[in-house]
């Protein structure tokens, strides 16, 4: 059971400023010594490491499409241990869903089903009295929703907030707060950079937060947003838990998982770490920007989905540790690459040297491939056994030749197969979800201790301009 404080905070569609605010409020309360916690709704990991910022805990993503509805609650309640108060960051407009179930997948599903008030953020710009017709709506949509008010974005003078409270007034809707169209500036690094500024303490990323801080504080009512937070019943449910059901691992040795990030947190999902620890690894995050040697001692690696493909220049200039990586898949360690990290395993990358573990070139083409998969999976690896559906997210611009090697890591409807599996190799632009893949962390583990570990000897490979002996045996 939890009892947590907390709202959902959404929008009639995209574009409202939802993002902003979530940072800002969680910023102005953390201010005042309260313990936050923030989460978002979908598989952005970019917001969720904003989040987890703004917050001073690792911000999580709640997907019911990823972890499945059953698991909404619990990871919630583990994520918000402690906290004094709780944000979730909704996704698209409150009843939306990218794959058309918003009774399981929306926002507004996910409001439901922690039992939580919604504050709906609406930009007001170019809106009059009809805000109450929109507001009123969007209450009245669906009955188990719990509408606790509203923030009012881009009000253009002290007269037009007026006029839309007085509305809002007139169909019992509290406003929470009124900004004005200059008091959320694009103040956070540029998208493209995704989580990299979060992961790596990027001074601007700070900065950002807390100016977004400071114009929610002088803007928003927090102690009345705090009250309809409270308001929120308890949830019961059991917190989700990282340990293995069978209990700890029998091992008494803890393999040194090496897992890409920086010193404010990984490219993974938060759970990800979590699990690892859980089945008996000794976790240790790197830079693969700026570290030129794995941490020591590695016996597996993981890059989670959340490494920008923007860097792929830094991540190929860095040679020493391309070689490092392409040495630990020689030797059979358990690689596990997702999203970018496929891409940072190829030979090449728009003709820059990446670290040659994968026979495939990389090339960044217009436009981006987005969206869910049900995949099943092709060849057994640390990841899933041959013939087990996961659902996973994909979101990139470059694409491999070939798509897969001779033993493909996934396949799904309507595709070719997709990813590579060559000895503990698994990588795939496909980023699932741990939580929702239970076993992967003990499958990894058991994997890295020495006993599970047969190296391959081989004539060798180029990466770059240096030879490594033996790692012809890792491409396709």
């Amino acid at each position: 059971m939890t009892d947590v404080p907390r709202v959902v905070l959404s929008a009639p569609s995209s574009g409202h400023g939802t993002g902003a605010l979530s940072l800002g409020l969680l910023a102005a309360l953390a201010d005042r010594g309260l313990p936050v916690a923030g989460f978002k709704v979908g598989p952005d990991q970019v917001d969720a490491a904003y989040l987890g910022l703004a917050a001073g805990r690792p911000g999580r993503s709640l997907d019911p499409r990823l972890v499945g509805p059953e698991r909404i609650g619990p990871l919630f309640a583990h994520g918000a241990a402690g906290a004094g108060f709780a944000l979730v960051q909704g996704t698209m407009g409150l009843y939306d869903s990218v794959a058309g179930r918003p009774e399981s997948e929306s926002t507004a599903a996910v409001a439901t089903a922690l039992r939580s008030p919604v504050v709906l953020v609406v930009d007001v710009a170019a809106m009059g009295q009809s805000v109450a017709a929109l507001v009123h709506g969007f209450r009245a949509y669906d009955e188990q929703l719990w509408l606790g008010g509203v923030i009012l974005n881009r009000v253009a003078s002290p007269r037009h907030e007026t006029l839309l409270r007085e509305a809002l007034d007139d169909v019992g809707v509290p406003v929470y707060g009124a900004l004005r169209r200059h008091e959320l500036p694009p103040v956070l690094p540029a998208r493209r950079h995704g989580a990299a500024p979060v992961v790596r303490g990027d001074a601007e990323a700070e900065r950002g937060v807390r100016r977004l801080g400071e114009a929610v504080a002088a803007t928003v009512d927090l102690d009345r947003l705090l009250t309809l937070a409270r308001s929120a019943p308890a949830l019961t449910v059991e917190p989700w838990s990282p340990g293995p059901a069978d209990g700890p691992p029998a091992s008494a040795e803890r393999p040194v998982v090496a897992l890409a990030g920086g010193p404010a947190g990984s490219y993974s999902h938060p759970e990800t770490a979590e699990l690892l620890r859980a089945a008996g690894a000794e976790v240790v995050t790197f830079d693969p920007l700026r570290d030129e040697a794995l941490p020591a001692g590695a016996r597996a690696l993981v890059v989670g989905g959340g490494l920008p493909e923007a860097y792929a220049e830094q991540l190929s200039t860095n040679r020493r540790l391309c070689i490092a990586v392409a040495e630990l898949a020689r030797a059979g360690r358990p690689v596990v690459a997702e999203g970018a990290g496929l891409l940072w395993l190829a030979r090449e990358l728009d003709g820059m040297p990446m670290c040659g573990v994968l026979d495939a070139v990389g090339t960044v083409r217009d436009g981006l491939v987005v969206g869910y998969r049900e995949a099943t999976a092709v060849t057994g690896s640390v990841v899933a056994s041959a013939g087990v559906t996961v659902t996973g997210h994909k979101q990139h611009a470059a694409v491999l030749t070939p798509r897969a090697g001779d033993r493909p890591a996934w396949q799904w409807g309507g595709g070719t197969p997709e990813g590579f599996v060559r000895h503990g190799v698994h990588a795939s632009q496909l980023v699932p979800h741990w939580a929702a893949l239970p076993g992967i962390a003990e499958r990894l583990v058991a994997a890295a201790l020495p006993a599970a570990v047969h190296p391959d000897v081989d004539q060798g490979v180029r990466v770059g301009d240096q030879a490594i002996p033996g790692a012809n045996s890792l491409i396709n």
